[in-house]
């Protein structure tokens, strides 16, 4: 004779029904979470890229800067070196000796002057382009005929208050010259297959009616990237959030020579910050060198800045080597055809 069941191993028909029912919708449901989750990991998988988290790499769709560079002459300079006194006799002697601003403004041009006015900073501390400097460059530019002419910067202190202290607007306002602030709808998407830069927010609203480019910059001392000259100086006209870019600056500086294709830059070495650059803030970290630097190659022209104006081992100047090599100029700035003279 059989042993009674225990009761609590036997069940009702219906209730085993319903845990057959509970059983099929657990399948089902754990089916389903299977196939989502599989779903967002192959969605995960197509939209990751190796370096999505590195600012600048994301490849977007943006706009492309036009080329404002001269034709290459094989009788005129490349680069121009001219030493005096005074602003605006070495820069015109510098200018001249490239053949004159005639040879990059023609009439009825409009011009877009960068200084690099990035800090609320006296002129005297060299922090920033010196008034003086930009006063000569837009002089010759009018004389040359353009028709307008804009000055614009992007600068991490108030813009108002670094063309204020900085005296750039007492040259704009004494010109006649337009000042650019940088507005929230100045700018725009920048595309461009560099190192680092690929696509970033720029500021480009002076870039909308320029026929022609020129970059004024000091010379001066800097704690990233040891030091600031030309192709350093357009690292303003970025937006955002551009600190990020702090741990690639020389692959990201090297990428200034791939963006920008300017008529012309000056480089301005008659007072050079020397050290605790790029802000400055002793009068004993400035050095009078008497010298102005012009020239359509950057690499060419910030290689003497840095051997000759910083008077430092170009070897360490990693952002230099990086644009030579890719061909985008020559550091080798004695093998280029340029000029120097007294003014």
């Amino acid at each position: 004779m059989s042993a009674n069941p225990d009761p609590s191993e036997t069940q009702h028909p219906v209730q085993e029904a319903e845990n057959r029912i509970s059983r099929r919708e657990f399948m089902v449901r754990a089916g389903a979470t299977g196939a989502l989750l599989a779903g967002a990991a192959a969605a995960g998988r197509a939209l990751w890229k190796p370096d999505h988290f590195v600012p600048g790499f994301q490849a977007e769709k943006g706009l492309q800067l036009a080329n404002y560079a001269p034709e290459v002459s094989k009788v005129l300079p490349s680069m121009a070196i001219a030493h005096g006194q005074d602003h605006d006799s070495t820069v015109r002697a510098a200018i001249g000796a490239l053949g004159g601003m005639s040879r990059f403004i023609k009439r009825g041009d409009v011009v877009m002057i960068k200084p690099n006015v990035a800090f609320d900073r006296p002129a005297a501390l060299a922090a920033t382009t010196h008034p003086e400097a930009l006063r000569a460059v837009a002089k010759l530019v009018i004389e040359a005929g353009a028709a307008k002419v804009f000055i614009a910067d992007n600068p991490i202190n108030s813009p108002a208050g670094c063309f204020l202290k900085s005296g750039l607007r007492q040259v704009a306002n004494d010109l006649n010259l337009e000042l650019l602030y940088p507005e929230t709808n100045s700018f725009s998407p920048l595309q461009l297959e560099g190192e680092v830069l690929k696509h970033w927010t720029f500021f480009h609203e002076p870039f909308k009616k320029a026929t022609k480019v020129i970059g004024v910059a000091p010379c001066k001392d800097h704690n990233l990237c040891h030091a600031s000259m030309t192709m350093k100086n357009w690292y303003g006209l970025l937006g955002g959030r551009r600190n990020q870019f702090h741990q690639h600056i020389h692959s990201i500086v090297s990428d200034f020579a791939l963006m920008m294709k300017p008529t012309l830059v000056v480089l301005d070495g008659m007072n050079v910050l020397m050290s605790n650059g790029p802000t400055g803030g002793r009068l004993s970290d400035v050095k009078h060198m008497g010298t102005v630097v012009a020239g359509t190659d950057m690499v060419a022209v910030d290689s003497y800045g840095y051997s000759h104006l910083l008077e430092r081992d170009l070897a360490e100047l990693t952002y230099i080597h990086k644009a030579h090599d890719r061909k985008l100029g020559n550091k080798n700035w004695k093998d280029t055809l340029y000029k120097e003279v007294q003014a």
